[in-house]
This record gives structure tokens, C-alpha cells and sequence, in this order.
């Protein structure tokens, strides 16, 4: 991609979805110019390691590709951020590590667990219902709450990076994060869901 390309604004996740219908290889480069830096967060927030995170997001631009067509995403952020997670999730399972210090990415699920707990069964159906639960409980959410939450429980940020991103204090933040889960533990209950 030459400098002018690179200068050029990023095409809309629509003509990009368009390209990869087409099998266009710019779709992945169009991709990667929008999508990089994004997608490079989430892997890291989950590997912490750069090489791996690089490899992941290769690994992603690869699995997009034999997924677009057949699938058309309705947004291929919210697609690719699916596919990064697992590629990094399953990379950290594989690697075998062995227990070291908590880092943010085990702290924020080790606060939802404690929540959802037993929630989570292991049936496709039932996990797909708890997710449609919690994507309506999301959109009840003002834009600094939806952002909290999914930076901190689906990207896996550190709460001091989310305190430092909203100029908040850190104690702030957790509040924020105490009140969030005590309104989607009510949201949950009014779901049949017992916590």
C-alpha cells in the first residue's frame, strides 16, 4: 500500500464487506488499515504478548477471509472482534502458561464469574439466550456505562487504562463497574436468570 492509499481516509465497513464478496485481497488490507491498531488491543489485552498478538491478527485477517462470503456481517467490527477473541483466547489455552501473577484480562472475568457464576452453562442455546439478555441489558446503557463495561469485561482492559481513557479517577471507575453489575444482575433476574 503506497503512501497515498495510506493517507487516503478507510473505507466504510460496508464497501469493505463488499470487496471481500468481490475476493477482492484489498478487502484485507482495508481491513487491517481500519481495524489494526483496534484488533491489536484486544489480542494483547489477552495475550500481552506483541509476537503472539501480530500472529492472531494475521490469523484473523485469514479466517474473515474464508468466512465473507458465505457470511455478511451486519458489522464487521463486531465480527472481527469475535473472531480476534477466540484466535487469542484459544492461543493463550494452547500455550499452556502456568499461573502466574492475575493480570487484567483473568481479573475481569473473575468479576463477572462471580455474578453469572453457574449462569453460563455449557448449551449453545442457553448461552445464546444469557448473550441476547446482556446485548439488551447493553443497550439500556448510556454511551460511558456501554463503554465501561464492554472495555472492561469484553476487551479486558485494566481499569486504570478505562479511568485514564474517561478522565476518571480509578475509584470512579470502580463504582461505575460495582453499579453496572448491580443493575445487570436486576436486568438478569427479570430474565428468569437466578443470581
Amino acid at each position: 500500500m503506497g503512501l497515498l492509499e495510506r493517507l487516503r481516509p478507510p473505507l466504510d465497513d460496508g464497501a469493505i464487506i463488499e470487496l471481500y464478496f468481490a475476493r477482492d485481497e484489498r478487502a484485507i488490507d482495508e481491513t487491517d488499515k481500519k481495524y489494526h491498531k483496534y484488533l491489536f488491543t484486544v489480542s494483547y489485552n489477552i495475550l500481552g504478548i506483541k509476537e503472539d498478538s501480530d500472529e492472531c491478527i494475521n490469523d484473523t485477517y485469514a479466517l474473515t477471509w474464508s468466512k465473507i462470503p458465505p457470511e455478511r456481517p451486519s458489522s464487521l467490527k463486531a465480527f472481527i472482534t469475535v473472531i480476534i477473541r477466540n484466535i487469542s483466547i484459544n492461543k493463550r489455552r494452547t500455550q499452556g502458561r502456568q499461573k502466574r501473577e492475575q493480570d487484567s484480562f483473568e481479573q475481569s472475568f473473575e468479576e463477572l464469574e462471580g455474578l453469572i457464576g453457574e449462569v453460563m452453562v455449557e448449551r449453545e442455546l442457553e448461552a445464546s439466550r444469557l448473550s441476547g439478555a446482556i446485548n439488551g441489558f447493553l443497550e439500556t446503557l448510556d454511551k460511558r456505562k456501554r463503554y465501561i463495561f464492554i472495555s472492561r469485561y469484553y476487551m479486558g482492559e485494566s481499569i486504570d487504562r478505562i479511568a485514564q481513557e474517561l478522565s476518571l479517577s480509578r475509584s470512579s471507575v470502580n463504582k461505575e463497574i460495582a453499579a453496572i453489575k448491580d443493575e445487570l444482575k436486576a436486568a438478569l433476574e427479570k430474565e428468569g436468570y437466578k443470581i
